[in-house]
């Protein structure tokens, strides 16, 4: 199996709690705090063990609460790398409200990153990463990062003879599109992210197709993944074209959803699957995601489950 790597700089400890009804001007009880470690790179790694497989996670961990991630991993059997951020690591809140079953996110920002900062975790990246691994870097850039940070480490992935994956979004996202660095092995968004990229609608999924393999001629990444919701996941490379149909399950959360798809589909390719079956993998993990509550991403079983789906060329 190939050593997965993935990346998460701006880490936080997940608190998911449910209440009768959200509303205002009043005090809410609500249930115990459920804490789990989260990041898009963490949630990965988590994933990936709850499919029987293996990752490390380098993690920057900063003050108490970096303690408490790095606490929560290590109970799960996560392998850590961690790096020591410039402040205290982050906490993020989910509140479900009972009666509608609804979810209200709040996002802390996080630590502010200086350019020294930027320098040193990018040596520690380097120092870290598997020769011939796959790195993956996932999840929201802290205050203070560059833009063009995922270019940067693709460019610094390439000597190494290692893959890198990217699922990053806003201005991270667009900055890619100057084409100006190494191309990433492979660069997944999901259909907003596409469409405010592209500056128009993506209606049908062949126009999604279009656009992905648009961003493979223009350097980006040698594989484009996009996800179109409940429907399913388009992947392009520049001589093919594949869409995996999601399966129907019922919603509990959409939490982690996203997350889950990366891993799927990178463990599958690190265990030598070719990409229409790592797309199979990855949407299957989606989908077994969406079936679990608050921040409790796939189950192993669910996933063997719900790889009977369909992958078809486009």
């Amino acid at each position: 199996m190939t050593p997965i790597l993935t990346v998460t700089l701006n880490p936080t400890v997940d608190l998911s709690i449910a209440t009768a009804h959200v509303q205002s001007e009043r005090k809410l009880r609500c249930t115990n705090p459920a804490e789990d470690p989260g990041g898009g790179g963490i949630n990965v790694s988590r994933a990936i063990a709850a499919m029987g497989g293996q990752s490390t996670a380098f993690v920057a961990l900063g003050g108490a609460t970096g303690t408490k991630v790095a606490a929560l991993l290590a109970a799960q059997g996560i392998g850590l790398v961690p790096f020591a951020a410039p402040g205290e690591t982050r906490q993020s809140l989910t509140v479900t409200d009972e009666s509608t079953g609804e979810q209200y996110r709040f996002v802390m920002p996080g630590p502010d990153w200086s350019a020294a900062d930027v320098g040193q975790v990018l040596e520690q990246i380097a120092r870290a990463m598997p020769e011939s691994g796959i790195i993956v870097l996932s999840g929201s850039q802290p205050p203070g990062f560059p833009e063009d940070f995922p270019a940067r480490l693709a460019s610094l992935v390439a000597p190494h003879h290692a893959r890198v994956f990217l699922d990053t979004s806003g201005p991270a996202l667009r900055q890619l599109l100057d084409g100006r660095h190494q191309a990433a092995d492979l660069l997944r968004m999901d259909d907003l992210e596409a469409e405010d990229l592209a500056g128009h609608p993506l209606p049908a999924r062949t126009d999604t197709a279009d656009f992905a393999q648009h961003l493979v001629a223009k350097g980006l990444a040698h594989a484009v993944l996009i996800a179109r919701g409940a429907e399913g996941n388009v992947l392009a490379t520049a001589s093919h074209r594949w869409f995996a149909t999601a399966p129907k399950v019922p919603v509990v959360s959409k939490v982690g959803a996203g997350d889950s798809f990366v891993a799927g589909f990178t463990l599958a390719l690190s265990r030598g699957a070719p990409l229409p079956d790592a797309l199979r993998y990855g949407a299957a993990a989606a989908a077994a995601a969406v079936m679990t509550p608050a921040t409790e991403l796939c189950r192993g079983t669910d996933v063997e489950a719900l790889l009977d789906l369909e992958v078809s060329a486009l």
